[in-house]
């Protein structure tokens, strides 16, 4: 009988120092958390330290200028504004990381909930301004530049230099005297007609989802009436910066050997741009677009000033006419939190459309 002396070959060894999948995963979430808390953190400090040294003092502010010393030092001291730095901001950090930003001098209520009211005025009216702008600029960005030096190329980027050099507030004043006092193809400032006014109760905030969920559609289309040309100023501004940045991509990846090398093998030109130029500039592009979104979300303020639309712009605005320094810090904190969260978010979608980059 024959030996059998074969043996089981051994199972190939991890190399030293390689990671599972899995804790890969787990190491790339707590640096993702760690780097979130950090740059919270940092903003927290911004926001507490600009409230510190701003000429504005938040006592008068509650007590009036005419107040008694023994008043404003009781209330300075009701305020822990009499502490050291290092505990005023600790017990800022708590606060804020339980929702008490304070209690807001303008409208006599905690800023949480004015924010929580106002934002999302903000919000639904960015959303559909970058909506508008990613639509329609990304689309212009690469017909420029698919059609480099052309009349077309010439107009875009002549529209593209007018969103950067028109003022916000021209643009809003052009836009209600045409197409609302003389054309009257949108509706006037303000989120509804007066008479629609706290019909709906807020549930989300959002008054085109608030009213969609009440079924009651005529307050849907006045909401769509009103909200549609705030909207187009703000997404004529995104337009504008996405459509140029889409541009100076494209054009970088259309000078490349490989569309050249499609064009030569007879690739239909729809299919070189669309599928072989765009593909790659998708990820720096949602760079772009999450920067542009947190922008119309801050840099909303003329517009709702003009508008009057109740929003954190013009809520932050009449904070700082009336000195009203814990709505300001309140609403910097949240509109810095935004950036903070759009561009993690961004970072997130980098890794899912680059593999090369998990």
């Amino acid at each position: 009988m024959a030996n059998n002396n074969s043996t089981t070959a051994p199972a190939p060894t991890r190399r030293a120092g390689a990671q599972s999948p899995g804790r890969r995963r787990l190491f790339s979430a707590l640096g993702f958390l760690v780097t979130l808390c950090v740059t919270f953190i940092g903003l927290l400090a911004i926001t507490f330290f600009i409230g510190r040294i701003v000429p504005i003092d938040p006592v008068l502010a509650v007590v009036g200028d005419r107040a008694p010393v023994a008043v404003y030092e009781r209330v300075r001291e009701e305020m822990g504004l009499d502490r050291p730095l290092a505990a005023q901001f600790v017990s800022y950090v708590g606060d804020v990381v339980t929702g008490n930003f304070g209690t807001a001098v303008s409208t006599g209520k905690p800023v949480i909930e004015d924010l929580a009211r106002v934002f999302p005025a903000t919000l639904e009216m960015a959303t559909l301004g970058i909506i508008l702008g990613v639509l329609i600029g990304v689309p212009l960005g690469v017909i420029a530049a698919s059609r480099r030096g052309s009349w077309l190329d010439q107009a875009i980027r002549v529209i593209g230099l007018l969103g950067y050099s028109v003022p916000a507030f021209w643009l809003g004043l052009v836009g209600l005297a045409v197409f609302y006092a003389k054309l009257k193809w949108v509706g006037g400032p303000g989120r509804v007609d007066i008479f629609y006014d706290g019909v709906v109760s807020p549930i989300t905030g959002l008054i085109l989802v608030d009213s969609i969920i009440a079924g009651d559609w005529e307050i849907f289309r006045n909401a769509v009436w009103h909200l549609i040309l705030p909207a187009s100023c703000l997404g004529f501004f995104s337009l504008a910066y996405i459509a140029r940045m889409t541009r100076s991509f494209m054009l970088d990846q259309l000078s490349q050997e490989y569309v050249t090398t499609a064009r030569v093998k007879g690739v239909p030109e729809r299919l070189v741009i669309w599928r072989h130029a765009f593909r790659p500039i998708r990820v720096p592009l949602i760079t772009v677009i999450g920067l542009s979104y947190a922008g119309l979300l801050e840099g909303s303020v003329m517009i709702e000033t003009i508008f009057s639309w109740p929003g954190i712009g013009n809520y932050l605005t009449v904070a700082l006419l009336n000195a009203d320094m814990a709505a300001v810090l309140g609403s910097t904190l949240v509109i810095g939190a935004v950036f903070i969260g759009i561009n993690k978010i961004s970072d997130v979608l980098y890794r899912v459309l680059d593999p090369r980059a998990r």
